[in-house]
């Protein structure tokens, strides 16, 4: 089944007046978000500032802040601060994984030289043992 435009959280669609509208807020007030750049908004052709879902939602955070008496750029910093917050914790997992995948290709390696080591051991132990056969050879061609 096709995909819905709507089921695009990141489409814009959404103009100035229908946020405000739909969260019962001043035009005004959406305004001074992308003035600040707390929510920054896509144009359309026009100038008109277009909301994602996305952005609605986060329209929508910022109220509580707000309502809790945080301003526009203690807001944006907060803002940046939870991105930065999941962008760190994506590194982390990654990291975490690639931690897991190199310490298997440690154990993989370790097991590796341990073969190897076992053979040369074992190698060496046969020439030894064919020396010791060269030698006892040449000893009896000389008597």
């Amino acid at each position: 089944m096709a995909r819905l435009p709507l089921d695009d959280e990141n489409l814009p669609l959404f103009t100035v007046g229908q946020v405000s509208s739909m969260l019962e807020i001043q035009q005004a007030f959406l305004r001074r978000l992308d003035e600040f750049s707390v929510v920054r908004p896509s144009r359309s052709p026009g100038g008109q500032r277009r909301y994602t879902r996305r952005e609605i939602t986060v329209v929508q955070y910022v109220l509580g802040l707000v309502d809790e008496g945080m301003t526009l750029p203690g807001i944006r910093r907060v803002l940046e601060l939870e991105t930065q917050a999941r962008q760190l914790a994506a590194d982390r997992q990654r990291l975490a994984a690639d931690r897991q995948r190199l310490a298997a290709d440690r154990d993989s390696l370790r097991a590796e030289r341990d073969e190897l080591l076992r053979q040369r051991d074992a190698l060496a132990a046969r020439c030894d043992a064919l020396a010791a056969r060269c030698d006892e050879l040449a000893r009896r061609a000389r008597s």
